[in-house]
């Protein structure tokens, strides 16, 4: 099962079903990055990471098994969701139960594809789905306000939280998202009960016309790069209508095509690294004759809780970790050739797992 899940917004006509349906395409073939759908509009869909094939066949495994990641298409977002317009109140709480979200901005003109406005405007689009968000967590923080207020009067426990809450307020009253708040470590705990929506991590994915390729740039996109700058938000532009022809593709046809394009690897695979990246997840890795496979955990977790993710016993009854860097691995030819250069540590339970670190767990 995917660690943490991403939600996919947009307007509608802005390319985020062409998007979604590119990540779907490779049930049926299974191919490079292989999606299995849970429901019409949640998919499973593997990590691409070069490294395990390498280790595959140093190991000599029978199989790779890649890290996962959620993702879910959110439909029906229209002006007036925060008020339970359209499919209001259920487009509100699939966001919120997502850990972050990829907006799709149309950054593209076409005659054949009619803007729900009339003309392309990324920043207006952008700012129709921010200003539902603000205003749902807006109704929220405001009732919250308005219940603590009753209970802080003779209860000094509670003031810290109503100040901050009242400063919450302030803050989405004037149209601003959570996320340009600057918040201390305290303030965050004491928010943990008010799950807001604008707080989320996003990604603004610019979906560009083919005309746009290879650069993926254009007057659109630069203007949707300054606009998520400001709140510290990150980029990504692909061209959907070409992922969907890419998807339909195997791995040899795929690769000529980018090839001829001049492209590294699909706008998906920037895509699904980036929103990776952007939940704070590492990848550790495990190799054997049985299998190669990659494991996600959260930036920061110690080798205990690594085990764990391979089994609660081995979490419980952990005695070691045996690392070598996914580097040393490759340049020494495997574990025993790691082992016989000095590169294989013996960690304990302190020990903080590195993006790439290939792990023997050792345990009672």
């Amino acid at each position: 099962m995917a660690g943490l899940s991403c939600g996919i917004v947009g307007l509608p006509n802005v390319g985020k079903s062409t998007l979604f349906n590119a990540l779907t395409a490779n049930v049926a073939e299974a191919s490079n990055y292989p999606f299995c759908t849970i429901d019409p509009n949640v998919g499973i869909v593997e990590v691409p990471d070069s490294r395990l094939a390498v280790l595959s066949d140093l190991s000599k495994s029978k199989k790779i098994l890649h890290a996962t990641m959620e993702f879910l298409d959110i439909a029906g977002l229209v002006e007036g969701a925060s008020r339970g317009e359209g499919l209001g109140n259920k487009f509100l709480g699939h966001i919120n139960q997502t850990d972050a979200i990829l907006h799709v901005v149309r950054c593209f003109d076409s005659s054949d594809v009619i803007h729900v406005a009339g003309q392309v405007d990324p920043i207006h689009d952008i700012e129709i789905i921010n200003t539902e968000l603000i205003l749902a967590d807006l109704q929220m923080i405001s009732n919250a306000v308005g219940r603590m207020e009753r209970q802080a009067k003779g209860r000094k426990e509670l003031q810290a939280t109503f100040e901050l809450l009242k400063k919450v307020q302030a803050h989405l009253d004037e149209g601003k998202p959570m996320r340009t708040m600057d918040l201390t470590p305290e303030e965050e705990e004491l928010l943990h009960p008010y799950p807001t929506l604008t707080r989320k991590k996003v990604i603004y994915v610019t979906n560009v016309g083919e005309d746009d390729l290879p650069e993926m740039d254009n007057e659109y996109v630069q203007r949707v790069r300054e606009y998520a700058a400001q709140e510290g938000s990150s980029v990504i532009p692909v061209c959907a209508q070409l992922e969907a022809e890419i998807a339909q593709l195997d791995d040899a046809e795929r690769k000529e095509f980018l090839e001829s394009i001049g492209l590294e690897e699909p706008g998906l695979h920037r895509l699904i690294k980036a929103s990776f990246d952007l939940l704070g997840l590492i990848t550790f890795l495990t190799t054997g004759e049985q299998e190669t496979r990659a494991w996600t955990v959260v930036k920061g977790s110690s080798a205990p809780i690594a085990a764990g993710k391979i089994h609660t016993d081995i979490q419980k009854g952990f005695i070691r970790a045996e690392v070598i860097t996914y580097a040393d691995m490759i340049e020494f030819g495997g574990r025993n050739g790691a082992r016989e250069q000095g590169r294989v540590r013996a960690e304990g339970k302190e020990y903080i797992v590195q993006d790439g670190d290939v792990i023997l767990f050792l345990h009672n």
